[in-house]
Formats: C-alpha cells, structure tokens, sequence
C-alpha cells in the first residue's frame, strides 16, 4: 500500500520568446499586485481564452422565447423601487 501524500498535479512548459522591454513590463505589472511572472501571464492568458469562447457563445431559442426577448428590450424600463432609491443617493465621489 501506497503511503498517502499531497502529490503536486503535473504543470506542462510552456516557452515564450519576447522583447526583453515587453518581459520588464510583465515583471513590473506582477510584482505590482504581488504575483510570480508565471502566475501574472497564466493568469491573464486564461482570462482572455476564456473571453475568446465565451464571444463565441452561441444561445439557440425557439421563436417564441426570441419574440418574448425582444419585447421585452423594446419595453420602456419600469422604476422600482430599489432604482428609486439608487438615483436619489449621492455617489461617495461627489460628496465633499
């Protein structure tokens, strides 16, 4: 029997080769919110991978649920209650 230990998930490598003024940028951007370099581009690469599939989302509706979306943009927006209150508080910017 196999003693139970935390084994680390396998990472794959993945190389880039970039102007050196590019990778200073990203070293300065990560060290600015306290990230590794690695941690910083991972990062910023999946959020524009998921963006990229996510525009490419494709929602099929029968005609009745697309007509009942469309009157519904068409409709005039009706205040309520929480709108009322929202539009009457002043922003903590303009306070002074």
């Amino acid at each position: 029997m196999k003693p139970a230990t935390a084994t680390k998930p396998r990472r794959d490598t993945l190389n880039l080769r970039i102007p050196s003024a590019e990778r200073n940028l990203i070293d300065r951007a990560a060290a600015s919110v306290g990230k590794t370099r690695t941690d910083f581009i991972l990062e910023a690469a999946r959020r524009a991978a998921e963006d990229a599939l996510l525009d490419r989302a494709l929602l099929s509706v029968g005609m009745d649920a697309y007509a009942e979306f469309l009157k519904r943009l068409d409709a005039p927006a009706q205040p309520n209650e929480r709108l009322r209150h929202s539009m009457q508080v002043i922003p903590p910017w303009a306070k002074g």
